[in-house]
């Protein structure tokens, strides 16, 4: 991910034809040093194509993905009766889990800075 990340950075600066020699200098600035195996594969994948149109067509491939939270979300308001009374609820079960965890730390008899 690191390789395709400082390829589109090296595109977004202006240079639409990044060498290995571009995108190592991008990745040795912050402290990564880049496996020529790896980079090859970036390179030879994206020269010659334009960023915006794979981007494109990769996004078609995520709105198959599902989602962790939007689908566990569904049942729950359904069971509630709602979207709108499913909030409160959610609401007051959070605020209990945050005094629980208070009165736990009270409980051990010491703080973290004592």
């Amino acid at each position: 991910m690191r390789y395709v990340a400082a390829y589109l950075l090296a595109v977004l600066g202006g240079n639409n034809n990044p060498t290995s020699k571009d995108i190592k200098n991008i990745l040795q600035s912050v402290g990564i040093e880049a496996d020529d195996e790896r980079l090859s594969k970036v390179i030879s994948e994206l020269n010659g194509k334009d960023v915006n149109e794979v981007m494109n067509a990769g996004l078609s491939k995520l709105a198959s993905v599902p989602a962790g939270g939007a689908v566990a979300a569904a049942p729950a308001a359904a069971a509630a009766g709602g979207a709108p009374g499913a909030a409160p609820v959610a609401e007051e079960k959070k605020e209990e889990k945050k005094e629980e965890s208070e009165e736990s730390d009270e409980d051990m008899g010491f703080g973290l800075f004592d």
